[in-house]
C-alpha cells in the first residue's frame, strides 16, 4: 500500500485525562489561545489603516464580507477568551485534554526537536507538549509566532517562571515572514492548533500547504489540530452560547470601526447568525443588520450602504473529515502518523511527518 494512502492508526484519549487538562490548564493562566490566523495589538496608526483598507476591499465584494483577522483587537481577544471558557465551546478544552494526555507519545515519536508554533497566542496549551519534552530530554526549544508583541513577551516570561528549562526565542512576525525560519531550526516541529485551519477557505489553504510544504525540510514534523465534530446541536451551540459572547465577539468588529475609522455604527442593532453548512461543512458567521444602516470609513471618506436585513460574512469555521484531510495533506507531501481523538471523537490532533 502506497504511504499516502495508508490508514494512520488512531489513538481516543479517555475522559480522566479530559479532566486533568481542565485543571492543568486552568492552573498555568486565565489566557486562552486564540484561533484567529493574525493578532492583536496593531499600533494605532498602521494598524487602523490597514483596517480602514481591508474593510473597504471586502465591502466593496459581492457579497460582502470582513476579514476575521481584525475580529480580534484588545477587546475582542478578551471576548474570546470568554467564549473558550463557556460549557458549549468544546474545542479549546477537548484539544488541551488530547495534548495533556499524549505529550510524551509525541515527544517520543519525534524526538528532540524545535517547536514552532503559529498564531502561538499565550502558549497555554503547548506548555503541556513542552513539559513533555522537557520530562524526555531535559530541555526543549520553542519558537512562538505572534503579531503580537506584548502576548509574545507574556508567553515567553510565564513559560521562563514554569518551564525554565525551554529556551523561549519569540518571533513577533506574520506567518508570510515566519515560514523561512523553519529551514533555520530544522528538525523542527510546526504546531498549528486550535482548528485554526477552519479559518482558511480552500484557496487560503491551498497556500498555506504548499507554503509550508516548500519551508518543512524531509523529516521535520506538523502537530495539527482539528475539529472534526459531527454533532451539529453541540456545533450550533459552541457558536451561540446562551451567555451572549459569541454576540458580543461579532459586534465588536464593528465596534472596533467606530473607535478607529470614524464609523457610527448602531451595534445593539446589529444580530450575530452563527449556522452550521452542511453543505460545505463549516459554520458560516454573518452580522446582520437588524434596520438600515451606513458604515462610514473616514481614512477614505467613503460610506458604505446597507439595508435592514442585509448580511455580511465575518468568519467561517470548516470542519474536517479524517478519511478526507489525511489523503489531503498527502498530497502536499504530508505523512500523518498518527491521529489523537478525545473519546467522542469531537476533535482530532494529527502528528505529519515531512517525506
Amino acid at each position: 500500500m502506497a504511504e499516502g494512502n495508508r490508514k494512520p492508526p488512531v489513538v481516543a484519549v479517555g475522559t480522566a485525562s479530559y479532566h486533568e487538562a481542565v485543571a492543568a490548564m486552568a492552573a498555568c493562566s486565565a489566557h486562552r489561545t486564540s484561533h484567529a490566523l493574525e493578532d492583536r495589538d496593531q499600533t494605532a496608526t498602521s494598524g487602523s489603516m490597514e483596517f480602514a483598507r481591508s474593510v473597504a476591499r471586502s465591502l466593496d465584494d459581492s457579497p460582502r464580507w470582513l476579514d476575521c483577522r481584525y475580529l480580534y483587537d484588545a477587546a475582542g481577544s478578551h471576548i474570546f477568551e470568554r467564549i473558550c471558557e463557556q460549557p458549549e465551546y468544546y474545542l479549546t478544552r477537548t484539544e488541551g485534554a488530547i495534548l495533556a494526555a499524549v505529550g510524551l507519545d509525541i515527544a517520543l515519536r519525534t524526538g528532540s526537536i524545535t517547536l514552532v508554533e503559529l498564531g502561538s497566542g499565550s502558549s497555554i496549551k503547548t506548555r503541556l507538549l513542552l513539559d513533555a519534552y522537557c520530562e524526555l530530554y531535559g530541555s526543549a526549544g520553542y519558537t512562538p509566532v505572534d503579531i503580537s508583541n506584548s502576548i509574545l513577551e507574556h508567553a515567553r516570561d510565564e513559560l521562563a517562571a514554569s518551564l525554565p528549562d525551554v529556551q523561549v526565542a519569540p518571533l513577533n512576525s506574520t506567518y508570510d515572514d515566519a515560514f523561512p525560519i523553519f529551514k533555520e531550526h530544522s528538525p523542527a516541529m510546526l504546531l498549528f492548533l486550535g482548528s485554526t485551519l477552519g479559518n482558511l477557505n480552500e484557496a487560503e489553504s491551498l497556500d498555506f500547504w504548499e507554503r509550508v510544504a516548500a519551508n518543512l525540510s524531509p523529516g521535520d514534523y506538523c502537530l495539527l489540530g482539528l475539529d472534526i465534530n459531527e454533532d451539529t446541536a453541540a456545533i450550533d451551540a459552541a457558536y451561540n452560547d446562551a451567555a451572549g459572547w459569541s454576540e458580543a465577539f461579532t459586534r465588536n468588529l464593528f465596534e472596533r470601526m467606530n473607535r478607529e475609522l470614524g464609523s457610527d455604527v448602531a451595534t445593539d442593532a446589529i444580530q450575530h447568525v452563527a449556522a452550521f453548512n452542511r453543505e460545505r461543512s463549516r459554520v458560516e458567521i454573518f452580522a446582520r443588520f437588524q434596520r438600515a444602516q451606513s458604515i462610514y470609513i473616514e481614512p477614505f471618506n467613503r460610506v458604505f450602504e446597507f439595508e435592514a436585513g442585509e448580511q455580511i460574512l465575518t468568519e467561517i469555521s470548516c470542519k474536517f473529515r479524517l478519511e478526507e484531510i489525511v489523503p489531503y495533506l498527502a498530497d502536499f507531501g504530508f505523512i500523518t502518523e498518527q491521529i489523537y481523538t478525545d473519546s467522542g471523537e469531537r476533535f482530532a490532533v494529527l502528528l505529519l511527518e515531512r517525506r
